[in-house]
């Protein structure tokens, strides 16, 4: 029998999950030849603005049920996919190429130039050096599969390829080309997002942080403690954007409209407070209001809070009336505010849905119903909060892959795949 030509793989999508895909299926397998398709002009677009252009490429939580909780959809079925490629296994992976790491307090993981450019130039020249053709400006615009390959109708003509990997990140346009397949997607829904508030209780005090409030969504199961930071727009902060991502879908369904109750000292209770405010009426009885607040408060939310539930600026903890203390009480422990539409957190622009996870076999990533197609990274109904949990499963997910490859495309590493 003749020597037949080189396999073909053609990775659909210039991103974190894209490139690092093609670079592990390279590096396993020489024998192959690989190519990266990306639509527009710009490589690891989104790896250059994460972190504010520092890229936080992974986490400094190693266990997989450490990682776990930080993704609101994925999360327990990325279990054994953490296990397999671990935040621990990027670091040594960047290493090995040049590429040191830190962590920060918070234990986001940054390369030590805290430059995102570093991350892009080790995946651009890794390529490279293996091989990896890149082709830019090429969109697809029909898949089919047909003989054992993919058919793929491109911007830059038709293409046919052994073998699929589709890393488009949330893409509508790749999206409606998997659902016509015959892929179940998950309808997507913006995730990472801030609270639109127009109140006089915050307005003009953007840059303001809490270090711990309690957040819940009135009618609804969801609560969440943390920093809260008022914006020109509303709220933000770690609390704000870890409700926005677990409640994505049902926020979405409110059309973004809804009421939530802050309690700015954390958990505090209500009866915890009054007995605070009797304390300085008994024993501070000359002590000024707006010189002493309760709880870790800023001096300017203070003021602008008390003047709002009308306490004259003069007046002293001995002049405080019942109704007065209800009131305070109530602003700061469920302070009712209306939340009327979101903005997208800085340039951290998630997205919850995709395909659904059961279309999946997650022990390779292949599509369960259409052979020889895989898929990676945010294309897929996987999204975590902040801190370099998106790209981690990126990570993760390309390992996987490119093992995987390694078994089935070379029999001599396992004969049934």
């Amino acid at each position: 029998m003749s020597h037949s030509p080189k396999k073909k793989v053609i990775i659909v999508g210039g991103g974190a999950a894209g490139f690092f895909t093609a670079i592990n299926i390279a590096e396993k397998q020489p024998h192959l030849e690989v190519t990266i398709l990306e639509k527009t002009s710009k490589l690891l677009s989104k790896v250059k603005v994460s972190g504010g252009g520092r890229c936080n490429v992974t986490n400094a939580r190693q266990q997989p049920s450490e990682l776990t909780p930080f993704y609101p959809r994925g999360g327990k079925k990325l279990y054994p996919v953490f296990k397999e490629f671990s935040t621990s296994d990027m670091v040594s992976w960047l290493s090995d190429r040049g590429v040191q790491t830190h962590t920060e307090a918070d234990l986001r993981m940054f390369p030590i130039t805290n430059s995102s450019q570093t991350i892009i130039d080790c995946f651009t020249s890794e390529a490279a050096r293996l091989g990896v053709k890149v082709i830019q400006n090429c969109g697809v615009k029909h898949l089919e599969a047909s003989e054992n390959q993919w058919k793929l109708d491109t911007t830059q003509g038709i293409m046919l390829t052994d073998k699929l990997v589709m890393a488009t990140g949330s893409t509508p346009s790749v999206w409606g080309l998997l659902g016509q397949l015959g892929l179940e997607l998950v309808p997507p829904v913006p995730s990472l997002f801030t609270f639109n508030i127009k109140d006089p209780r915050i307005s003009g005090l953007m840059g303001i942080t809490f270090p711990e409030v309690n957040i819940r969504i009135t009618g609804t199961k969801l609560e969440e403690t943390g920093p809260l930071l008022i914006t020109h727009w509303g709220l933000s902060g770690p609390a704000v954007l870890k409700l926005s991502a677990w409640g994505a879908r049902e926020l979405s369904e409110k059309g973004y409209h809804f009421q939530i109750l802050v309690n700015y000292l954390g958990k505090r209770s209500n009866t915890d407070l009054r007995q605070w405010f009797d304390e300085q009426k008994q024993n501070h009885p000359k002590r000024r209001i707006l010189n002493y607040p309760p709880g870790e408060l800023t001096k300017r939310f203070w003021e602008q809070l008390c003047a709002y539930c009308d306490i004259p600026e003069q007046s002293a903890y001995g002049e405080i009336s019942k109704k007065q203390v209800n009131k305070l009480t109530e602003e700061l422990t469920q302070g009712l505010y209306e939340v009327k539409g979101k903005s997208t957190f800085k340039e951290e622009f998630v997205t919850s849905g995709g395909v659904n996870l059961s279309e999946v076999n997650l022990q390779t990533f292949e599509a369960r119903r259409f052979p020889n197609l895989y898929l990676a990274g945010e294309v897929l109904d996987i999204d975590a909060l902040t801190g370099g949990f998106n790209f981690q499963a990126c990570w993760s997910a390309g390992w996987v892959i490119s093992e995987h490859f390694q078994k089935s495309v070379n029999p001599s590493q396992s004969g049934n795949s």
